[in-house]
């Protein structure tokens, strides 16, 4: 799949959760499956707590967000003393 197929299951609609990034034809955003994501969950255990939700479309919020950052400059985080 090309990154432009991938890059369409997201949609963007003021209408839909604030216009956050979605995946098409759900309510799931894009900053929600990365914070799965990013908390453990793996792809499987995703695809099987959402129903019609598949690893494309996984995949392409993934991609979403490394489009989103590619012309983003950043300064380093802050790391507290703990």
């Amino acid at each position: 799949m090309t990154d432009n197929q991938l890059l369409e299951r997201i949609t963007i609609d003021p209408k839909v959760m604030v216009g956050k990034p979605v995946v098409r034809g759900t309510r799931l955003t894009v900053e929600f499956i990365l914070n799965l994501l990013a908390h453990g969950a793996t792809v499987d255990e995703i695809i099987a707590e959402y129903d019609g939700l598949s690893e494309q479309d996984i995949k392409a919020c993934l991609l979403f967000a490394k489009k989103s950052l590619e012309n983003s400059s950043f300064m380093p985080l802050e790391v507290e003393n703990q």
